[in-house]
């Protein structure tokens, strides 16, 4: 089969579109035909080394298709199924991937292989940050940054249907009209506002109940400057780069802050856990809740070229890979 490999970190050049053999699935295992790859920023931190991995390696956690052939003791699927999965392991930038079965859920009739794809890592992330990192009430002011971004388009809508008043932290005006659009209230643009001025403007002074930072170091400081007393600064992403080392008396010196750095494959450690997340992203997306835009697709072999526009931010929304 093709994949794409690498044998050292780096930039996107160090990505490799090469043969390797295809995978068998052993016991308990599932063998996935992919017909649409996630690409998510967490690929590009194992691409440069800011997730060390041992090395040679394959990439990519996230990938929808049809089950090809089963392992032995495998009940939950059968030959032939559609599923998805985003927390099966590395290696889903190629043509198949041999996983646990437990590590995949079945997608539904109303969610297609691309949408699937595009939305698993991302919606699973949005669910567990809005119900349960800090599970958002009607009555809370939230800011989401990145909200143009993957994550970002579905937790501001997600929030929005909670009743929750949204602040987007967008880069352009373009960006803030898609975060406007999706149903957050106030939009911020860091490259012309200073955002943790505005969100204080917007909150008459009080600050706002939890933020969500998947940016990192750029808006650490913004981020810790936007919150109420007791808020909760959710770190999630380093997509300018890794957040600065946190001295907790900062926390105390701020209001008494909450700082929390979480993953979503502690959410869904386990099948049950996995399922009941997946479940609940699969129902706001068949209901309507959250519209999912169609991914911005790319050749499996082009895989450099996606990672360069992602980290360049010449994209919105989600990219897949197409074997």
């Amino acid at each position: 089969m093709r994949a794409i490999r690498i044998e050292k970190t780096g930039g996107p050049e160090v990505l490799q579109f090469v043969d390797v053999d295809t995978p068998r699935a052993k016991p308990g295992e599932i063998l996935v035909k992919h017909t649409a790859i996630g690409v998510n920023f967490i690929d590009t931190y194992h691409r440069t080394g800011l997730y060390p991995l041992p090395l040679p390696t394959g990439l990519g956690g996230e990938a929808a298709g049809v089950v090809e052939a089963i392992g032995d003791g495998v009940t939950r699927f059968k030959v032939g199924d559609r599923v998805g999965y985003c927390a099966g392991g590395l290696g889903s930038y190629a043509e198949y991937m041999a996983l646990n079965a437990e590590r995949a859920v079945a997608l539904p009739a109303g969610v297609s292989d691309d949408i699937a794809a595009a939305s698993l890592l991302k919606g699973m992330t949005a669910r567990y940050l809005l119900r349960k990192t800090f599970p958002v009430e009607p009555h809370h002011t939230i800011v989401v940054h990145a909200a143009a971004g993957g994550v970002g388009q579905i937790a501001v809508q997600w929030a929005a249907h909670l009743g929750a008043t949204v602040i987007g932290v967008v880069g352009s005006d373009a960006k803030a009209k898609i975060a406007r659009d999706l149903g957050a209230q106030h939009v911020i643009n860091s490259s012309s506002e200073d955002i943790a001025k505005r969100v204080r403007e917007i909150t008459n002074g009080q600050g706002a109940d939890v933020v969500y930072d998947s940016v990192g170091k750029d808006t650490f400081e913004a981020t810790l400057d936007s919150l109420k007393p007791l808020g909760m600064f959710v770190s999630f992403g380093n997509a300018s780069g890794p957040a600065p080392m946190l001295n907790p008396q900062l926390l105390s010196q701020k209001g008494s802050l909450f700082f929390t750095r979480p993953t979503l494959f502690t959410y869904v450690r386990t099948p049950a856990l996995l399922q009941e997340t997946a479940d609940d992203l699969f129902d706001v997306i068949t209901r309507g809740v959250v519209k999912v835009a169609p991914p911005a697709r790319y050749a499996l072999k082009d895989a450099a070229q996606a990672h360069r526009d992602l980290e360049g931010r010449k994209t919105t929304g989600s990219l897949v890979l197409i074997p």
